[in-house]
């Protein structure tokens, strides 16, 4: 009587703790769970019991096949599992982040009976972290991000991007403008992974001709062409073990193309005049201004190439979507002159500063930068006023019927911004945060600043 009543408040306990319990025989098989499994997966007990475990689609199991059918987690080799982070899939498809733990069961004679494991949900604990990641771009210095510039929604989408493209393997492939910053956000994926100790190398694809770059690429043994004097390691041993990044990669010939596909599939590249084989572990970065699925269209470039690059596409918008990041790259620009300069240049006008808002860009960043370079070399004033751009900044201003931008101006703008998002939110701010791609914090800062009532 007292083991039954035990055996009842045994089963209360384990009902009541949060932590997901799963026990399963030696066969992988799910005998026994508790409410905080139903509740973590989503799967009601009378659905999983009798089921595999690895109906959870665990993204760390290991599966010992050897024996026929044999489906024992490698768990039981070992006897346990600690703290073990991974992701685990509910029955709805949507993915969660769990640590778990895990040890054997065995009977009283040493017998190997089955398995128990607990799941902790720790999904509320990344979001945290990845939030924590967003107010440190927003309280830093001038909205910097690995040496980029911008508070604008889209940007800070890019930015998200970047975080996740640094944390995977795959290849990733920029998109933008010429003058956009490609090549930092390359740079950004590579510093932000667990690659940023070793090689980032770059290759401007349309800089070389079809058998130079291949050589560039590959690297050559001596005598395999006229002027190759000695042998040479190309950039893909010299990038081992980090990232690449392909610069223009639509203008890449279409039997390079072929090579590349090869070196994405085998991890093998092969010198000119040589044919042994050369393992490499590097991850392609690529960047482009041009639209691809238009050239493969064409036929001048492959379609399997494509899709085996475009794996994590990163569109970064020109400057003419972006006017808000305009005073903040230009405040940026400004100190670095200043200082480099040493021109007593104390401000810029906001004459100035409404002429480079309504300019339209079409060398985005890049031309913006090149405009203060300008400005101070023809500036020998307190200020930067207009008449010390460059003429079609200057010109664009005449023509056009904008009426000036002031800052008053602008915070109206910023202020009906946040009004939009809200009323679109129903007045949740994590969700307006998540529209304006900002932090929580920033939106609750501009509903205090701006004296909006919800």
């Amino acid at each position: 009587m007292f083991e039954q009543e035990l055996n009842n408040y045994w089963k209360t306990v384990v009902d009541t703790i949060q932590d997901g319990v799963m026990i399963v025989n030696t066969e992988g098989r799910i005998v026994s769970v508790n409410k905080a499994f139903e509740s973590i997966t989503g799967y009601p007990q009378e659905e999983v019991i009798g089921q595999l475990c690895s109906i959870l689609d665990c993204s760390t199991c290991e599966l010992v096949r050897e024996g026929g059918s044999c489906h024992w987690c490698v768990m039981f080799e070992r006897g346990k599992l600690k703290k073990q982070k991974c992701t685990m899939k509910r029955k709805d498809g949507k993915s969660v982040n769990i640590v778990k733990n895990a040890s054997v069961l065995e009977d009283g004679e040493g017998n190997v009976t089955g398995a128990v494991e607990t799941l902790t949900d720790i999904t509320d604990l990344i979001d945290k972290e990845i939030q924590i990641e967003r107010y440190k771009r927003v309280l830093s210095e001038e909205d910097r991000y690995y040496g980029m510039i911008g508070a604008s929604a889209s940007m800070q989408q890019v930015f998200d991007l970047i975080s996740n493209a640094a944390m995977s393997a795959a290849p990733a492939i920029i998109y933008g403008e010429s003058g956009t910053g490609k090549e930092l956000v390359a740079k950004a994926i590579h510093e932000g992974g667990n690659r940023n100790g070793r090689p980032f190398v770059k290759v401007n694809c349309a800089a070389l001709n079809e058998s130079l770059l291949e050589s560039e690429l590959f690297g050559h043994v001596k005598g395999a062409f006229t002027g190759a004097h000695k042998t040479r390691e190309g950039r893909f041993e010299a990038a081992s073990g980090g990232d690449i990044f392909l610069d223009e990669i639509g203008d890449l010939p279409l039997s390079t193309q072929v090579k590349l596909l090869r070196v994405l599939e085998e991890k093998v590249v092969e010198r000119v005049g040589d044919n042994r084989p050369i393992q490499t572990d590097v991850r392609i970065i690529t960047a482009t201004n041009r639209d691809l699925r238009q050239l493969v269209q064409k036929g001048s470039f492959r379609e399997d190439f494509y899709y085996r690059i475009n794996v994590i596409p990163i569109h970064v918008p020109p400057l003419r979507e972006r006017i808000g990041d305009i005073p903040l790259l230009s405040e940026a620009f400004f100190r670095h002159l200043q200082v480099k300069s040493g021109k007593p240049i104390q401000e810029i006008s906001t004459e100035a500063l409404n002429c480079l808002i309504q300019y339209s860009w079409p060398g985005n960043v890049r031309e913006l930068k090149s405009a203060f370079e300008y400005a101070f070399v023809s500036c020998s004033g307190p200020a930067i006023l207009p008449q010390h751009l460059p003429r079609e900044i200057i010109k664009m201003q005449t023509i056009t019927d904008f009426s000036p931008i002031s800052s008053e101006s602008l915070e109206k703008i910023k202020r009906q911004r946040l009004v939009d998002a809200l009323r679109q939110a129903n007045g949740n701010q994590s969700e307006a945060a998540r529209i304006l791609g900002i932090s929580r914090t920033s939106v609750w800062n501009q509903i205090k600043r701006f004296d909006i009532s919800l």
